[in-house]
């Protein structure tokens, strides 16, 4: 089975991506393909571009990504109290080819952030409106407090319980047939 995770940011040392890392070490036999949004970047989302340069090839190649795997992790960075740009442009572009982007995939959304509330703005935003674009979440978290709880140089979650509920957020996937 095969796994997609990213990191919904294309900050280039995201403490996102590298949760999504260490979340999918967690995966027992499937074939995990980390993604990384930079290799994604588009130009600004308008019905205007839409029409002047039409579906441009970086989207549809981020939906083959999701259309050959088996399941999805995602860990959202909050901006603002909801999505980056960055991401929130690629599934923009991307809605406009396949409205259910999602496409029926099982999925573990993730958040973390520096801050006590760890992203859970974002990531309450994303499991209520995954559904909506085909997306089956079967577990969400959100790890506050990220430096406090992640030891950076070991890439390793540090807090006992938080690791158990990753471990078991994640243990969605491996049922996976």
């Amino acid at each position: 089975m095969k796994i997609i995770g990213f990191a919904a940011t294309n900050h280039k040392k995201s403490i996102n991506y590298q949760i999504v890392k260490y979340a999918s070490g967690f995966l027992k036999n499937h074939q995990v393909e980390i993604l990384d949004l930079n290799d994604y970047e588009l130009p600004l989302y308008s019905q205007d571009k839409e029409e002047e340069i039409g579906h441009p090839e970086i989207a549809k190649a981020f939906l083959n990504k999701l259309s050959a795997c088996d399941g999805i992790v995602i860990s959202f960075a909050e901006h603002n109290g909801s999505y980056t740009t960055a991401y929130k442009n690629l599934f923009d572009w991307c809605s406009r080819i396949e409205p259910k982007i999602f496409q029926n995939k099982p999925m573990v959304l993730l958040s973390t952030s520096p801050g006590a509330r760890g992203g859970a703005s974002v990531l309450a935003t994303a499991v209520q409106a995954a559904p909506y674009f085909n997306g089956r979440v079967k577990a969400s978290l959100s790890i506050p407090s990220f430096f406090d709880n992640f030891d950076v140089k070991k890439q390793l979650l540090i807090h006992p319980e938080l690791n158990e509920q990753l471990k078991d957020a994640i243990s969605h996937l491996n049922h996976l047939k």
